[in-house]
C-alpha cells in the first residue's frame, strides 16, 4: 500500500533534480470562477511535465542490475521524455515504445534525450503486451506511465509543494488520464489538508475513471477521441483506483471545446502555453464543471508539451 511516507522519500530523492515549480494566481480567473484560485504549474518542470517526478523517483532506486540491463515503457509523450531525460540523467540505456500518431514534439523530445523509440499503432496494437514481451526478452525494468508505487509517490510530490505553498486547500482538480498525478496528489491531499476535496477531471470522451470510481471497479474503455492525448488511457492502473477509491471525492468531465477555450485562457491572460492534457483541471473550474464558488482552489497543471503547429490551430 502506498503512504504519504513514500510521497516524503521521492520528494528526498528528486530535490535538486526536479524543479520546484512555481504556484500563479490570476485574478482574472478568480474573477470568473468566484473563488481563489492556485495553479501549480508542472509545465515548467523538466522535460515540460509531471511525469518527470515519477520517472527519476523510480528509476533512482533501481538495483546495479537494473541500471546495467536498461528501462523500458509505453507512453504516448510525457512519461516517454520523462524515462528517456531520467535514464539519461543516470546513465541508464533506454526504450520507449510510442504509438505512430504520438505528437511529433513529443517524438522528437523522447529521441533527443538518447532512448530507443518503438512505434506501434495504438488502435490495434496492446502497448502493455508489447512492452511486457520486450522487457522479457531483452532484460529490461519495465516502469509503466502511471500503474506504480514509485511513479505514483513521485507525482504525489507536486501536490506536496502546492499545499506547502498555498496551504490548506477546499478542493484540488487533477487531471486525469491513468491516474498516478491524481492518486498521488489525493495522498498529499489527505495528509496536509484533509479537508480537502479532491476531484480529478477527464476529458468526455474518456471518462473510463468515472465509471470506475462510480460502478466501484475498474472500467475499460476504447481509444478516447480527444485533443488530450495524455489522457487516452483505456483503464484506470490497480495501484491508482485503490487510492482514488479511498481518497477521491469525484470525477468530472470537460469538453475538447472547453479545453482549446482554457489553452486560450492561459496564453492570453497567464501568458503560458499549456497542453489540451495540462487543461484538463483548469477547464473544469474555469467552466463551472467542478464547484468551486468561495472556495481556496489548486489546480494541477500537468505540463505543456504541445506542437506550436498544433498549438496554434486549435487556438486559432
Amino acid at each position: 500500500m502506498i503512504e504519504y511516507r513514500d510521497i516524503e522519500a521521492a520528494a528526498q530523492r528528486i530535490a535538486g533534480v526536479a524543479h520546484r515549480t512555481p504556484v500563479l494566481t490570476s485574478r482574472t480567473a478568480d474573477e470568473r470562477c468566484g473563488a481563489q484560485l492556485f495553479f501549480k504549474c508542472e509545465n515548467f518542470q523538466r522535460m515540460g511535465a509531471f511525469k518527470f517526478r515519477g520517472a527519476y523517483n523510480a528509476i533512482s532506486r533501481f538495483s546495479e542490475a537494473q541500471r546495467r540491463a536498461g528501462v523500458l515503457t509505453y507512453s504516448s509523450g510525457n512519461h516517454a521524455q520523462a524515462i528517456a531525460l531520467s535514464a539519461s540523467l543516470l546513465g541508464i540505456r533506454s526504450a520507449i515504445i510510442m504509438p505512430h500518431d504520438a505528437p511529433a514534439l513529443k517524438v522528437a523530445a523522447t529521441k533527443g534525450y538518447g532512448a530507443e523509440v518503438i512505434g506501434y499503432d495504438r488502435y490495434t496494437e496492446d502497448r502493455e503486451e508489447i512492452g511486457q514481451r520486450l522487457a522479457r526478452e531483452r532484460g529490461m525494468t519495465l516502469i509503466p506511465p502511471y500503474d506504480h508505487p514509485d511513479v505514483i509517490a513521485g507525482q504525489g510530490t507536486a501536490a506536496k509543494e502546492l499545499f506547502e505553498e498555498a496551504g490548506e486547500l477546499d478542493v484540488l482538480l487533477v487531471c486525469l488520464g491513468g491516474g498516478g498525478l491524481l492518486a498521488g496528489c489525493a495522498l498529499a491531499a489527505a495528509a496536509l489538508s484533509p479537508a480537502c476535496r479532491v476531484i480529478g477531471v477527464e476529458p468526455e470522451a474518456g471518462n473510463d475513471g468515472q465509471q470506475s470510481l462510480r460502478k466501484g471497479e475498474i472500467v475499460t474503455i476504447g481509444v478516447p477521441k480527444t485533443i488530450a492525448d495524455g489522457a487516452q488511457t483505456l483503464h484506470l492502473g490497480r495501484h491508482n483506483f485503490d487510492v482514488i477509491q479511498r481518497h477521491v471525492d469525484d470525477v468530472v468531465t470537460v469538453s475538447d471545446s472547453q479545453l482549446v477555450e482554457t489553452m486560450k485562457f492561459f496564453a492570453e491572460r497567464m501568458k503560458m502555453i499549456v497542453e489540451p492534457t495540462g487543461c484538463l483541471a483548469a477547464a473544469a473550474a474555469l467552466h463551472g464543471v467542478a464547484p468551486v464558488g468561495r472556495k481556496r482552489v489548486g489546480i494541477l497543471i500537468s505540463g505543456g508539451n504541445v506542437d506550436l503547429a498544433t498549438f496554434a490551430r486549435l487556438v486559432a
